[in-house]
């Protein structure tokens, strides 16, 4: 059965504060798939090949997302690197730039470019925190010595808690949370630090991406405690706790093998589908309940807490219904140049349609 108080609802548009949109082929593949997903502001990443280091580099791109799919808001990101100056972050805040996305070095796709000491980017941070831009974190410890992809995240978090104490003022996500300790720790902090959770992460385990590599992503999906815990953040009506889905496309090649399986999952055209679905499937197995799951409590998770931390309005606000009707996830989406394959593919799931 589905959710008893969200079938047939009206929601405001859900925004998804963390996608992957890749260039190319990929781009024109799964950038018009933005509002299939319910979604009309997204927060798009900047690790291209090479990765978005300069406001006119990001600026340029995201003209080149607006000529695919001109009805979406796209809250464009600066990659840290070295080149990243404080005169950098004054002119991306002069120009429209919302965040900057920090990947500690290796730990994930195109991040060979990233952060070895956050010290080095102190200047960096105390102009982010002077200008109000957002900084992003990847919360991972590269996996080296005992470190792997299970205590990744873990080991990151005294990091987090650094930051935080020295820049209490600076706006910092800790994106894609896996663990229930990374929920703690964005607990423990004030209320400029906040969380994302993804929309896989909800369902997903370490069994999971085990036997399948299109459940496949960093960070790693962790212990059903674990995604417990993310369940109850994303259904407990706390704002710092809001959607970003972490989708993140590859050709389905790069997923089956090779040399290495690419991590990422793509949700991208059912994003707020795949959020109801995994909460149907939390009632079901009793980690929450029914009534838990209003329209009030996804519109805060899917809109309304992710839009107030980002201090953004919507110019005109867009609604959507959701209702579950039989549609099932497509099995692959392709063009004449790349394909990818969807989270969940030929699974029935919610509909979500435009008002």
């Amino acid at each position: 059965m589905p959710l008893s108080q969200l079938q047939g609802v009206k929601l405001p548009a859900s925004a998804d504060f963390h996608v992957h949109l890749r260039d190319g082929p990929m781009m024109e593949l799964v950038t018009p798939t933005i509002r299939q997903g319910g979604v009309n502001t997204v927060f798009v990443m900047p690790n291209l090949v090479p990765p978005i280091t300069t406001v006119d580099h990001a600026l340029d791109y995201k003209k080149r997302l607006q000529a695919i799919e001109p009805n979406v808001n796209y809250l464009m990101s600066l990659y840290l690197h070295e080149s990243i100056t404080p005169e950098t972050i004054v002119e991306a805040k002069k120009r429209g730039i919302t965040g900057v996305k920090s990947y500690p070095a290796g730990v994930t796709t195109n991040s060979s470019s990233g952060v070895v000491d956050y010290t080095s980017f102190y200047p960096v941070f105390a102009e982010m925190e002077r200008q109000g831009l957002i900084l992003n974190l990847h919360g991972e410890a590269p996996s080296k010595g005992d470190v792997t992809v299970l205590s990744a995240e873990e080991r990151f978090l005294p990091i987090l808690a650094e930051l935080h104490a020295r820049f209490p003022k600076l706006r910092i996500i800790l994106e894609h949370c896996t663990t229930a300790a990374a929920i703690e720790a964005v607990k423990q902090c004030g209320p400029t630090v906040a969380g994302t959770i993804t929309a896989h992460h909800l369902s997903i385990i370490i069994d999971s991406w085990a036997g399948d590599p299109f459940c496949f992503c960093k960070p790693v999906a962790k212990t059903p405690a674990d995604r417990d815990a993310l369940l109850r953040a994303a259904a407990s009506g706390n704002p710092k706790f809001f959607f970003g889905s972490d989708s993140a496309p590859h050709p389905s090649a790069s997923k089956r093998g090779g040399e290495k399986i690419a991590a990422g999952v793509f949700t991208q055209p059912y994003t707020t589908q795949v959020v109801l679905d995994s909460f149907e499937q939390a009632v079901e197995n009793g980690v929450l309940k029914d009534e838990d799951i209003t329209p009030e409590i996804v519109e805060g998770f899917m809109s309304k807490f992710g839009r107030a931390f980002y201090a953004i309005g919507e110019e005109q606000q867009e609604f959507i219904k959701v209702e579950k009707k039989g549609e099932k996830i497509v099995e692959i989406l392709k063009s004449d140049k790349t394909d990818v394959v969807p989270f969940r593919k030929t699974q029935e799931t919610w509909t979500v349609t435009w008002l």
